[in-house]
């Protein structure tokens, strides 16, 4: 069939617009995927704490501490103590006021051969306690175990390089007044001693005799006890937190206003634990 002119210029139009309508539909930017949902990151596992109770009890276990060591097991109750300081392998540990050692020997078996301890006294305790300390330490028998000599306010350890520090029976020491008019350690610069050298994360862990409540600090020189209240403060005061406390070594008989060397006393003092944490 023959088509006319205007015929032909209608279907050459339509043919044309439906070429360009094709054009910007393909030039027309795909719509994008739709994600897929993320999946939640898992969480890292956290690392389970030591038993603490099996580590303790195989240090008091241990067939290498003497017969000596072990007759004071009833009434110091080690096995309870190093439970609630936390102590585990590997640990490194500074032993503020460590005298003949009795400690240091549960200390160095339950931190194991790759952990630590520093067995610090003043040096003038040797006169008490230096044959004590010679015949632990003989021999290399506790290898994980050194000796360090200082007064409280300057303890020999790097910035941030302990664990765990204990001071057993001890902090009312800082206010002990020798007859030769020295000092052990200023009370505030030996805290913050004790917070300098432990790690961020670390524990500072305290037992001593109990004065009572509201004593002054010069029960530590009178009396050698002090009240848990000037311990607390003490430590807050130089950054750590207190996490724990215990009354396993309580006895409601003692007076605590008497001298614990006292011999209606002596060896069964009233004593309170603390443990203290350093922020991270």
């Amino acid at each position: 069939m023959k088509m006319d002119t205007r015929s032909l210029m209608l279907a050459l139009m339509a043919s044309a617009a439906a070429l360009a309508a094709c054009a910007k539909k393909a030039e027309a930017p795909a719509a994008p995927a739709e994600a897929a949902p993320t999946a939640p990151a898992e969480e890292a596992p956290t690392a389970p704490a030591a038993d603490y109770a099996a580590v303790a009890a195989a240090a008091v276990a241990d067939p290498a501490r003497s017969a000596d060591d072990r007759k004071d097991d009833e009434r110091r109750k080690p096995a309870t103590a190093l439970e609630f300081f936390e102590v585990a392998p590997g640990m490194s540990v500074f032993e503020i006021e460590a005298g003949g050692g009795w400690y240091t020997e549960l200390l160095s078996r339950a931190v194991g051969p790759q952990g630590s301890v520093v067995m610090q006294n003043p040096e003038g305790f040797l006169s008490f306690v230096g044959e004590q300390i010679n015949a632990r330490l003989a021999d290399n028998r506790l290898a994980n175990v050194r000796q360090s000599l200082s007064i409280f306010d300057t303890l020999d350890a790097p910035d941030a390089s302990v664990d765990l520090v204990t001071w057993v029976q001890g902090p009312h020491e800082l206010y002990y007044k020798p007859d030769d008019g020295s000092t052990l350690g200023d009370p505030s610069a030996s805290y913050a001693e004790i917070y300098r050298i432990t790690k961020p994360g670390g524990a500072f862990a305290v037992i001593d005799h109990s004065a009572a409540a509201g004593a002054p600090e010069t029960s530590g020189n009178d009396l050698h006890r002090i009240d848990r209240a000037i311990v607390v403060a003490m430590a807050q005061a130089a950054g750590f937190t207190l996490e724990a406390e215990s009354d396993f070594l309580a006895n409601p008989e003692d007076p605590r206003t008497i001298a614990v060397f006292d011999p209606a006393i002596r060896g069964h003092t009233d004593q309170f634990a603390l443990r203290f944490r350093k922020p991270r």
